[in-house]
């Protein structure tokens, strides 16, 4: 069975490439969500923690086209598949959407009506498997420098895009992957997540 995801040495690669032609926090980001993925996955029987590294690394790589909102979501997804790796670009478009809705995304969405109309379809189309739901809470888990709380990074989130009708539901709805994986690991999740504590809760002076 051919595996749709790249090796770790390919995508540290891509990383890298895409740090070129776009730098930003965002690099620093996704390390560490492909960090926590990874740690979370090594407690979990049911995930391949090669490969929840890897989807973690590359959920942003569609960032790689410059400074953009959604359509990042889109650009991850043809830049993967282009490369064969369907589960990574699943993972592109469903990191966004912890509520499986189009509706409740909070980015600006700088597509075309028929890239709109294709990302609304994926999401009806498709189930989400334990590594769509690791994603989202890792996401949700990692700043540019380092583990946090996810209340630290809702609020980084919210400051950058501002509310919704839909800002209090997807903090919910990470709460609760986040009860889910912990009930799976047996631990809270921030016990596999060095330095959670004192990169929260950083001082600046």
């Amino acid at each position: 069975m051919v595996n749709k995801f790249p090796l770790i040495e390919t995508a540290e690669q891509e990383l890298l490439a895409a740090g070129r032609m776009n730098p930003g926090l965002w690099i620093g980001h996704s390390r560490y969500v492909a960090a926590a993925c990874k740690n979370i996955a090594e407690h979990c029987d049911t995930l391949n923690t090669e490969k929840a590294y890897i989807l973690g690394l590359l959920h942003d790589i569609g960032r790689r086209v410059g400074i953009v909102s959604e359509k990042h979501l889109l650009e991850g997804y043809k830049f993967c598949m282009s490369k064969g790796w369907e589960d990574v670009a699943q993972i592109c478009i469903t990191h966004s959407f912890m509520i499986q809705d189009i509706k409740t995304a909070i980015g600006k969405w700088d597509v075309t009506e028929e890239d709109y109309n294709f990302i609304n379809k994926f999401l009806a189309s498709i189930q989400y498997s334990d590594y769509d739901k690791l994603v989202q809470l890792c996401d949700s888990l990692a700043l540019s420098t380092g583990f946090c709380i996810l209340e630290k990074r809702f609020v980084d989130v919210t400051r950058r895009y501002g509310v919704n009708e839909y800002t209090v539901a997807r903090w919910n709805a990470v709460i609760g992957i986040k009860e889910y994986f912990e009930n799976l690991i047996g631990c809270s999740i921030y016990d596999v997540l060095p330095g959670v504590r004192e990169n929260t809760f950083e001082a600046k002076y």
